[in-house]
């Protein structure tokens, strides 16, 4: 009779069932795929279709330098929305949070909101002519003006869809605001801010001394995708620190 050794299949399906039935006994916990390969997860693809937007802008409408970093500073707007609502979501089941959310909250706005305008007098300044004699003044209205003549609101849209999954799954639906503490909150968008904008506004001055070349202006959409993807990995680890430490348990000493 002839011997039938097990295929490659039969292996595999066995080293799984054994790796289950061997968490199972001891307790651990399997480990989800999107911790396993994070670019993976679906904010971060999300996050990676809505950054892809701006290519188009600059490949078919012939985005310069100045659009290109005017919608990287409008995504500054985005973030302190969607940071509000993550103030104002966090640990609802602490009571005190609530009466400091009714300082924090306000003080953020006014803070984060003339932190962002200034960076926008410059962004607009410095890129889009701002600072020549008789140029407006960039208020809200001016704004809009450039968001229209420069043919950003889908790429704006795209990045507060990006935004707007990413709060609804990460911080609603696997439950990041249940442990989100307030002081964290209040301080995480300055560090995506200055990060991404030193490395966006470098790329952006060297763009503009060549001319904004269509190939330099694609690799300064693909820097901004890596640092933006790295930051928001870096929030989801910090978040589920956050989520873990109450549940760590506690380490036992000796009599």
């Amino acid at each position: 009779m002839e011997s039938h050794t097990p295929g490659p299949r039969f292996e595999l399906l066995n080293h799984s069932m054994a790796g289950i039935c061997y968490r199972k006994m001891t307790g651990t916990p399997a480990v989800p795929r999107a911790e396993r390969m994070p670019l993976l997860r679906p904010s971060v693809l999300v996050l990676i279709v809505a950054n892809l937007v701006p290519i188009l802008g600059v490949v078919w409408s012939r985005w310069e330098v100045f659009p290109l970093v005017f919608l990287f500073w409008f995504e500054n707007v985005i973030v302190g929305v969607f940071n509000v609502l993550r103030m104002l979501l966090a640990m609802p089941q602490h009571g005190l949070g609530w009466a400091a959310k009714l300082f924090m909250i306000p003080f953020f706005c006014f803070h984060y909101g003339m932190f962002t305008f200034v960076h926008g007098v410059f962004v607009i300044g410095l890129f889009g002519g701002g600072f020549r004699h008789g140029a407006p003044f960039p208020d809200e209205h001016a704004i809009l003006q450039l968001v229209i003549e420069k043919h950003l609101t889908w790429a704006i849209l795209g990045l507060a869809i990006s935004h707007g999954f990413s709060f609804a799954y990460n911080y609603l639906w696997l439950g990041e605001f249940r442990r989100a503490a307030l002081p964290v909150l209040m301080q995480q968008p300055y560090s995506r801010v200055v990060v991404l904008h030193l490395a966006i506004l470098g790329g952006g001055f060297l763009m503009a001394a060549l001319g904004s070349p269509v190939a330099g202006l694609v690799l300064l959409v693909l820097l901004k995708i890596v640092v933006d993807v790295r930051a928001h990995l870096r929030e989801r680890q910090k978040l589920a620190t956050l989520h873990a430490a109450p549940d760590q348990p506690k380490a036992s000493h000796p009599a």
